[in-house]
């Protein structure tokens, strides 16, 4: 299902909320403690979805499928992918 250049096209923050709606409903019943700390990579547009330790390959998987997937990707066990900032120690030379 391609977008046509008439459809709105969605912002990151509705990116991100889709996304985290699937992963709610769709995603998380589905995947155990053995997949904590995997990335998932969900197509906002069909709800397809890859797990993969390697963030790139769950990706490619899922555009694989449909090469114009709108991707969303968070991790099992987080709210987030990535997380920059408080709570990660620098060493100091």
């Amino acid at each position: 299902m391609a977008r046509a250049e008439s459809q709105h096209v969605p912002t990151a923050g509705d990116i991100g909320r889709r996304g985290d709606a699937l992963y709610e409903r769709h995603v998380k019943p589905n995947v155990t403690s053995a997949d904590h700390g995997k990335f998932v990579a969900i197509d906002i547009d069909t709800g397809a979805y890859e797990v993969d330790s390697n963030e790139l390959v769950a990706v490619r998987r899922v555009r694989d499928r449909r090469p114009e997937a709108l991707v969303w990707i968070t991790r099992v066990g987080s709210r987030y992918a990535h997380r920059f900032g408080a709570g990660h120690a620098i060493d100091a030379a």
